[in-house]
């Protein structure tokens, strides 16, 4: 292992400029021990850094964070030898860094002392992931409600695909996202969604499949014998020119339910390329709206309804699909 020499996480004044202190991130080094001589870079850095994973580690020494004898090393491979000086930048996960809050317009339908029901523009992600830590309406609720920060991600208790827009319910006290958890969890939460599908619905339509993941593509849902227990009730509204205008109820939350479980059927949800959807109607991203919430308060039981209209980018395209011709 390395003999440490201290740790270093001060900012001195050269590191301050008239916009405010630059990005600082804590420093670890030592000298390579003589039992560590010919010992992989990442594995040293394991007990320099215990707390990171060593794939994280290995990140840090892919981007140019981990220097030997005072240049930077990007081969976590690379063999230390006794005595040479190691120096180790500990950059934050993403992970880490995805928990705050970031200001931003939030559409809040209602709002009282526990809980929130807002409503999401298509294109906003829900929850911080790879390739979206930041930026998300999670990050937006750490913002307007300080102590999101100590709920489980922040109080968010179910969600809407990016591409999807409308109704939510944010939970804003312990007491509220637990009982809004066992709700859903319950099918107690009773959730309509509108959408716009090729091909010609049946008037009612049930589908009672299952939804596992694709076995041959990690980013697509599929209904699969093996997968959780899933139902969607669909009424159709109208159809003409080989499209549908439907209106969905979930009675199960699976990812991706509705668009899977009407492109199983052979309606595919226009512009939703992932599952079959062509763009149409001048869409250009799914037809899927969430247009529905109701339950009874989490706190006293009161019964709750919300309605959101369909937004501008898919209003003109269901008032096609729905006038009379």
């Amino acid at each position: 292992m390395v003999q440490p020499e201290g740790t270093d996480a001060s900012l001195d004044e050269a590191e301050f400029s008239e916009d405010g202190p630059s990005d600082a991130h804590e420093q670890r080094q030592g000298v390579v021990a003589r039992d560590w001589h010919a010992q992989r870079l990442d594995k040293l850095l394991v007990t320099m850094a215990p707390e990171f994973s060593r794939s994280h580690l290995q990140g840090l020494i892919e981007r140019g964070h981990v220097q030997v004898d005072g240049v930077a090393v990007t081969t976590a491979s690379r063999k230390v030898l006794s005595g040479q000086r190691v120096l180790l930048e500990l950059v934050p996960t993403e992970e880490s860094r995805a928990f705050k809050a970031e200001a931003m317009d939030l559409h809040i339908v209602f709002e009282d002392a526990h809980l929130m029901v807002v409503n999401k523009p298509a294109g906003l992600v829900v929850h911080p992931a790879a390739g979206n830590w930041s930026g998300t309406l999670m990050n937006g609720v750490l913002a307007h409600h300080v102590a999101a920060a100590t709920l489980a991600r922040a109080g968010i208790v179910h969600r809407l695909d990016k591409d999807t827009s409308g109704l939510m319910v944010v939970g804003k006290t312990l007491e509220a996202v637990t009982a809004l958890t066992r709700m859903i969890a319950a099918r107690d939460v009773h959730r309509e969604y509108l959408a716009m599908t090729h091909g010609l619905v049946p008037k009612t339509l049930t589908v009672d499949e299952p939804i596992r993941r694709d076995p041959q593509s990690r980013i697509r849902m599929a209904a699969l014998a093996g997968g959780k227990p899933a139902r969607t009730d669909i009424y159709l509204v109208a159809a003409r020119d080989g499209m549908s205008a439907v209106r969905c109820v979930l009675h199960s939350g699976r990812t991706h339910q509705i668009r899977v479980h009407l492109s199983c059927k052979g309606f595919p949800l226009l512009a939703d390329a992932l599952y079959g959807g062509k763009p149409a109607l001048g869409l250009t991203r799914q037809a899927l709206h969430a247009t529905r919430l109701s339950f009874a308060h989490p706190i006293g039981g009161k019964p709750m309804a919300f309605e959101a209209p369909l937004p501008e980018d898919l209003a003109p395209a269901w008032a096609q699909l729905t006038q009379t011709p």
